[in-house]
């Protein structure tokens, strides 16, 4: 199924996998594994319109740029008639223990969220002690915040059992998601030079907490910081929605193949800062990306976290 596919079928019409094995959650029998999330919250106040066009069209990205088998990617959305692939909190802390399962060195794996995360500030008076982050499953309470998926459950989930030789990326797209990993360092912009330069992370934790590294493997976020605090900023595509950072990570790596963080993170950070709405180069996708979009001016900024520091202009960005 092709790109444009993936952004306007209605997944209601569309069977995209297997159904899910009630006892091992899902078969993995690639090097490569994914686990991509997309919530609607439909029928809420916080409803979203492109959270399961985000997720076809990373599903697409991986199995056409990267190989990931089909069979070895694991989606979840609210959408889903399949009462497994719902993004409960349940169903999404045992996908995320799938995805870092029985995993061995040279493996490649993704988690990829699209939907709502909350940055919550801890404050001494008038100063911030720190923060903490979290993750809305479709089920969380919005009344008493409950049901949410913290900071802390998805570093010892996923980020801690990582195996020497094993390489994760989480790529998280909400309204702030900066921080949601809690990997030891994070790589920011120079405001003077325009370089992005790494820094730990330490500091803006809240009080107690310890930024938690991985078992020996690499784990890599790229996720959104600034702009609301809690949603995720959709783009109108022609007919059909997806979200600002996505949309940003895909046209980077279609412009550029092979491209390096670095680029990356710079290419993303312009095209989402882009006012001119019209963009070619990007191969099969351009035929869609092309069309006019439209989108709010509150700008999100792509932030890039990890469990050990690299130079980020040298090497490539491989999933």
């Amino acid at each position: 199924m092709g790109l444009i596919n993936a952004f306007t079928s209605s997944p209601q019409k569309q069977q995209l996998h297997e159904p899910l094995p009630a006892s091992a959650g899902f078969p993995a029998s690639s090097k490569k594994r994914a686990l991509l999330v997309g919530i609607s919250y439909a029928g809420t106040k916080y409803e979203l319109r492109g959270s399961v066009n985000d997720v076809n069209c990373m599903s697409y990205m991986l199995r056409e740029r990267f190989g990931f088998p089909a069979s070895c990617i694991l989606m979840l959305t609210q959408e889903d008639r399949d009462p497994g692939r719902v993004p409960t909190r349940e169903n999404l802390l045992r996908a995320l223990r799938w995805l870092v399962e029985g995993t061995s060195a040279g493996d490649s794996l993704v988690f990829y969220f699209s939907g709502h995360g909350v940055q919550k500030l801890y404050m001494d008076g008038h100063t911030v002690e720190g923060c903490d982050e979290e993750l809305w499953p479709v089920d969380f309470d919005g009344g008493s915040r409950g049901g949410v998926i913290l900071d802390d459950e998805i570093n010892a989930t996923i980020v801690q059992p990582l195996r020497r030789g094993v390489k994760l990326h989480a790529i998280v797209d909400t309204g702030h998601s900066g921080t949601i990993l809690e990997l030891p360092y994070v790589c920011r912009l120079s405001r003077t030079g325009g370089n992005w330069n790494w820094e730990e992370l330490q500091s803006r934790l809240s009080a107690g907490k310890t930024a938690m590294s991985t078992s020996g493997g690499l784990a890599i976020s790229i996720s959104s910081c600034g702009g609301d605090s809690q949603t995720s900023q959709d783009l109108l595509l022609g007919s059909a929605y997806t979200s600002a950072m996505t949309y940003s990570l895909i046209k980077a790596v279609e412009s550029e193949p092979g491209t390096t963080y670095g680029r990356l993170l710079t290419a993303m950070r312009a095209t989402i800062r882009d006012s001119g709405r019209e963009f070619g180069g990007m191969g099969p996708i351009g035929t869609f990306f092309r069309r006019v979009i439209t989108f709010s001016r509150a700008q999100q900024e792509p932030q890039l976290s990890a469990s050990h520091t690299f130079d980020i202009y040298k090497k490539p960005f491989l999933l």
